[in-house]
C-alpha cells in the first residue's frame, strides 16, 4: 500500500519549495572551508515580518529596503522578480554570524551582493553576480562571517561607494 495522501502532499510541497528557491540564501548549504576567524558573537535578531526600512549607503544616498527576517522570506529573496527599482534593496537578517551562502537560482537579473558583520560594516562584496544559467548553480560566499546580506542591482555597490570596511546604516523594525 502507498503512502498516505497527507504525506504525499507534504513531500510534494517540500519538493516544490526546494526546487523554487533561488536568488537568495541557499537552504542547508554548508560553507566550503571558511577562513578561520575569532570567536563569533551573536548577531542582532529582529522579530517583525518583512517591511521597508531606510538603508543609508556610504555615498549618503538612502535606499528603501525590504527586510527579510524569516527563513521563508530569505529563501524567496529576489527569485522570479523581473527587476528591482534602482532605489531599492533587500536586507537579509540572520540570527548568527556565519558564512551565509547566496545563490542565483531563479533570479532574472544580475545583482551586487554585500555581506555585513554585526556592526553593519562591509566584510565582502560580490559585484555583478549573474543569474544562474544552468544547474548546479554556484554559491557565493563571503570570506568572513556575516550577520546581514544586502542585495541590490548590479553596479549599485560601486556607484554608492560600498567598499570593504565601509558602514551601512539601518534600524531594524521591532
Amino acid at each position: 500500500m502507498g503512502a498516505p495522501i497527507g504525506a504525499i502532499r507534504r513531500a510534494a510541497w517540500t519538493a516544490t519549495v526546494l526546487v523554487a528557491l533561488g536568488c537568495a540564501v541557499r537552504p542547508g548549504h554548508a560553507p566550503a572551508s571558511p577562513a578561520p576567524e575569532a570567536a563569533a558573537s551573536p548577531a542582532p535578531v529582529a522579530t517583525a515580518s518583512p517591511g521597508l526600512i531606510p538603508l543609508t549607503l556610504p555615498s549618503g544616498r538612502v535606499f528603501r529596503t525590504e527586510v527579510m527576517i524569516s527563513d521563508e522570506d530569505r529563501a524567496m529573496g529576489l527569485m522570479f522578480r523581473p527587476s528591482l527599482p534602482a532605489d531599492r534593496a533587500l536586507l537579509f537578517v540572520f540570527g548568527e554570524l556565519e558564512f551565509h551562502g547566496i545563490w542565483m537560482k531563479n533570479c532574472r537579473f544580475p545583482i551586487d551582493i554585500v555581506w555585513l558583520d554585526e556592526k553593519k560594516k562591509v566584510v565582502h562584496i560580490a559585484p555583478r553576480v549573474p543569474p544562474c544559467a544552468k544547474e548546479p548553480c554556484p554559491v557565493y560566499q563571503p570570506m568572513r562571517r556575516s550577520a546581514y546580506v544586502v542585495e541590490m542591482n548590479a553596479g549599485a555597490a560601486q556607484r554608492e561607494k560600498i567598499v570593504l570596511g565601509a558602514s551601512l546604516d539601518f534600524t531594524l523594525p521591532r
